[in-house]
């Protein structure tokens, strides 16, 4: 199916939009070998798309990793302060990647990378409601605390689309909860408990749409994604 060049070259990740019209009106962009004019359109199956003589990454060329992010990384590509990042843990992948939305500094689990920016879109982009559940172990009053979690809340003076809560093990005064949102405000699931009276001692990201963390990677290890869960991402469960 033909696309606009603009976006085929930001679904590669190479560059937005604006930015790729930039290049095509420079004459950086060409089609099938014959220079490409803003509003030229291509179809990736069927054309050469280059951007400086470089034809773009076919879509079996992509890469999608799942990192089990530990605790005390942050998830940047690189960080002003020399803290340690989440992309050194993928540097040997063998491709530029970079991270999917962030986990902070003291939270963990699954973390992917891609260097796929229309996957990129897709699992960010408010409008598609990917669901994000994540493993909260918390202290305080949880029985008041779900409710809250559970309604309309703000964060910035902004409404917040409610959460769904479950309430798991309860072990000496700490509660896991299952908390599942559809946004990504920074620390946005701890400001929300916070601001309903609880303390986080613990949170790990298990699930991003219909895909779950592989339980069986260490912190610190990651892998390729299966076709499978590529599609499972695609499908926006």
């Amino acid at each position: 199916m033909e696309e606009r060049l603009q976006k085929l070259i930001s679904a590669c990740g190479l560059a937005s939009r604006r930015t790729a019209e930039e290049w095509i009106v420079s004459g950086r962009v060409s089609v099938n070998g014959v220079k490409a004019h803003l509003g030229d359109r291509a179809d990736p199956d069927r054309d050469t798309v280059a951007v400086d003589g470089v034809p773009l990454r076919a879509d079996g060329d992509r890469t999608w990793l799942m990192l089990n992010k530990p605790r005390g990384y942050v998830s940047t590509l690189s960080d002003e302060k020399g803290r340690r990042t989440a992309a050194e843990l993928v540097a040997d992948c063998g491709v530029r990647v970079w991270p999917v939305g962030r986990l902070d500094m003291d939270s963990e689990g699954m973390l992917l990378f891609t260097n796929d920016g229309e996957l990129t879109n897709l699992l960010l982009h408010p409008r598609h409601q990917v669901e994000k559940e994540y493993l909260v172990w918390v202290t305080g009053n949880t029985e008041k605390a779900i409710p809250i979690l559970s309604g309309p809340m703000e964060l910035d003076g902004e409404p917040i689309a409610p959460a769904k809560v479950r309430l798991g093990r309860v072990s000496g005064g700490v509660s896991q909860l299952s908390v599942t949102i559809t946004q990504g405000k920074n620390r946005q699931v701890r400001r929300m408990c916070a601001a309903a009276g609880l303390t986080v001692a613990r949170l790990k990201r298990i699930r991003e749409g219909g895909l779950f963390l592989d339980r069986t990677l260490k912190p610190g290890a990651w892998r390729p994604l299966t076709d499978r869960e590529i599609l499972l991402l695609r499908s926006r469960s």
